[in-house]
């Protein structure tokens, strides 16, 4: 194969030759035709050396297809079938038209977003700002949604941008996380005041002690001196449900396996406070029974839901009326501890409220009979450890009982 500058000097010495010979010839038709062959060679010679069309690949016009866009992700099946396995809200959309939201999306916004602008669907002006200003240049921060969408929740939005203008957009909701956080912030500040006020009382009449002199201040001195003894044995009791709490804590995800009596623990447990220095142990009505009960638990802790349960019951119970402590079948698999008590009872809007930390009904008269705030939220605890339900019912007037049910032990 020649190239096009050596195809054109063999064409034109080609033509002169022919020209030479036509020449000599004296121009008849034999010099003729040679001439017109060796044109027709050349002009032949030339088109060889012309190149042509690049290969055609399409068996068409010779023109290459134009190379075709990446697929988008979106439309891809297997990301729909991903999405619908994540337990969270995701969305996808194409020029800001939703195209695919897997199910926990479809629940907590409504089927209806599909096909919808993502700036309406999802109505909060904090998203709609943010999926506004988002470029693609750069990935944007994540966005609060606070009150969405209700009240007291949050979530947090973030965007993902692919190629072609498609993007995908995560929710995650925050508000169990806030929750948790408002609770330990809530628990410091509770306890560091429920430390500071006895310590204050203590530290207040040790220093009128030091002032007082002479024989007249004996009674005195020893009214104070019964005041601080009561104040620092109250600072010891929160110290103890303190890290009574913290240790129901740290094994609540430990299911108890050893087999247990509960019945010889709840007996057990009325005679420590019967033989103790608790206000009112004659007014303990036990009806145990004599028949094992056998469930999977620790008895250390049972022994001290027992005890938290029947002493509230004989702090707020009516003194001179009964406290009854029951253990009754509640069906083949279940056994149900019951402790009832015929006191003034609690309004029913305070007892969803009752297990919280340092949360009292009537936070004065708590006080006064050395209650801590922790006894029933040490309870709940134990309770879910071992699997049981917590109940809390009561009639303002009438009184209150509190119960547990427990699973039997196989």
């Amino acid at each position: 194969m020649f190239d096009r500058l050596s195809s054109l000097v063999i064409a034109l010495t080609l033509v002169a030759v022919a020209a030479i010979f036509a020449g000599l010839a004296g121009g008849d038709a034999l010099s003729i035709t040679l001439l017109a062959a060796a044109g027709a060679a050349a002009a032949a010679i030339v088109h060889a050396a012309v190149p042509g069309p690049p290969p055609n690949f399409d068996g068409g016009t010779g023109v290459p297809e134009p190379e075709a866009p990446p697929p988008s992700l979106l439309r891809h099946p297997d990301f729909a079938r991903w999405a619908d396995q994540e337990r969270e809200p995701l969305i996808g959309t194409a020029d800001n038209v939703v195209t695919i939201a897997n199910d926990a999306a479809v629940r907590l916004l409504g089927r209806h977003i599909v096909g919808a602008d993502i700036r309406t669907a999802i109505r909060h002006p904090a998203a709609t700002e943010g999926l506004a200003a988002a470029d693609g240049a750069s990935p944007p921060p994540p966005i609060d949604l606070v009150d969405f969408p209700r009240s007291g929740q949050r979530w947090t939005l973030r965007i993902a941008e692919l190629s072609r203008g498609d993007r995908i957009i995560f929710l995650s909701d925050r508000s169990a996380i806030d929750a948790a956080d408002r609770m330990r912030s809530d628990f410091v500040a509770n306890a560091s005041h429920e430390l500071r006020t006895p310590l204050a009382a203590i530290l207040g009449y040790v220093e009128t002690l030091h002032d007082l002199t002479g024989e007249t201040d004996v009674p005195t001195r020893r009214r104070f001196l019964s005041i601080i003894e009561r104040e620092a044995r109250r600072m010891q009791q929160l110290v103890i449900d303190l890290l009574s709490i913290s240790r129901v804590e740290a094994d609540r995800f430990r299911r108890p396996t050893t087999p247990v009596d509960l019945a010889a623990i709840v007996r057990t447990t009325i005679a420590q406070l019967q033989d103790s220095e608790e206000a009112r142990p004659k007014d303990i009505v036990a009806l145990p029974g004599d028949t094992a009960v056998p469930v999977l638990g620790d008895e250390a802790q049972l022994a001290q839901l027992v005890h938290n349960i029947i002493s509230n019951a004989l702090k707020y119970g009516r003194a001179g009326t009964p406290v009854t402590v029951e253990l009754i079948p509640e069906d083949a698999d279940r056994v149900r501890l019951s402790v009832s008590d015929e006191g003034d009872g609690i309004a029913p809007d305070h007892l969803p409220r009752l297990t919280e930390r340092f949360y009292r009904v009537d936070e004065a008269r708590s006080r006064s009979v050395g209650g801590t705030g922790l006894g029933l939220a040490i309870v709940k605890h134990i309770a879910e450890r071992h699997r049981g339900q917590l109940d809390i019912a009561s009639e303002p007037g009438k009184g209150t009982r509190v119960s547990v049910v427990f699973p039997l032990a196989a």
